[in-house]
């Protein structure tokens, strides 16, 4: 048993190493902060966004002129507006009657036929003044995009992309016995990260069924089976192991990994 969990141990670490491997190739998560002012509203840098065409201040928010280009149709063009709470949303004027109006990114996305893409950061683009057709990824905009102002607006398209969760174990406190917590939907992980951030969990708490510490833990035979897509004794591979994603960090969770994750992880 002792061997088996320094195996698990030391492949999940593997695995860490790997997964920050592949995010520090890209910019730094921490070095996208933005200045806050006392009221907790966000201080936009207009230095460094006036040069962005279509630039305008308001009393709490910015705008710029913004587009996207569909290879059959042409582009379509908009204006983005960014709140002091890190909010984003486009108004479209592909034409004179278009009653799209304060949508998100992804739903502009959609009504110019890119419905499916998921890649607003590279196919939203604005102008410099002195360069066509800049994507958001490569702006200083996108250091004022928070998820936790833009939850509601992209969670079901984070929900698409990953979709798969491999089961896990929680020590009861009391018997010392693991419990399965098969993770498939929403509610499951939450009821398994509530349980996790629980030092004191017990057998009692087990939300599926009615169990006490006196109930048979399940056989090592089945516990190997982890429901890894890859394998079924997978002990954590890039396919089922996660260090965060909106399916397992919650934007009403106060412990250190859902506020770090809803701060500064990646739309």
């Amino acid at each position: 048993m002792k061997n088996r969990r320094r195996g698990v141990k030391e492949s999940r670490i593997k695995i860490e190493n790997e997964l920050d491997n592949i995010t520090t190739q890209g910019p730094s998560k921490r070095r996208k902060q933005f200045t806050v002012g006392d009221d907790g509203r966000i201080m936009f840098d207009e230095e460094e966004l006036k040069m962005i065409l279509g630039f305008k201040r308001g009393v709490d928010y910015i705008e710029v002129g913004c587009g996207t280009t569909n290879k059959a149709y042409g582009d379509y063009v908009g204006i983005l507006k960014i709140n002091n709470k890190g909010e984003y949303y486009i108004t479209c004027q592909c034409c004179p009657m278009c009653p799209l109006e304060s949508v998100t990114l992804e739903d502009f996305e959609k009504h110019a036929f890119k419905e499916g893409s998921g890649k607003w950061k590279s196919n939203i683009w604005v102008h410099y003044e002195n360069e066509d057709r800049v994507p958001l990824s490569k702006t200083p905009l996108m250091k004022y995009y928070t998820h936790q102002a833009n939850v509601a607006n992209w969670k079901d398209a984070a929900n698409r992309k990953r979709n798969f969760h491999r089961d896990e174990f929680i020590h009861c406190s009391s018997c010392k016995k693991e419990r399965r917590f098969r993770l498939r939907g929403r509610q499951e992980i939450k009821e398994y990260h509530d349980a996790l951030t629980n030092k004191s969990w017990t057998c009692s708490l087990f939300p599926h069924q009615k169990i006490t510490c006196n109930t048979e833990e399940e056989r090592p035979s089945l516990r190997a089976s982890r429901g890894c897509p890859r394998a079924a004794t997978c002990q954590g591979c890039l396919s089922c192991y996660c260090k965060g994603c909106i399916k397992c960090r919650f934007e009403d969770c106060n412990c250190q990994e859902c506020r770090d994750f809803m701060l500064y992880a990646e739309p």
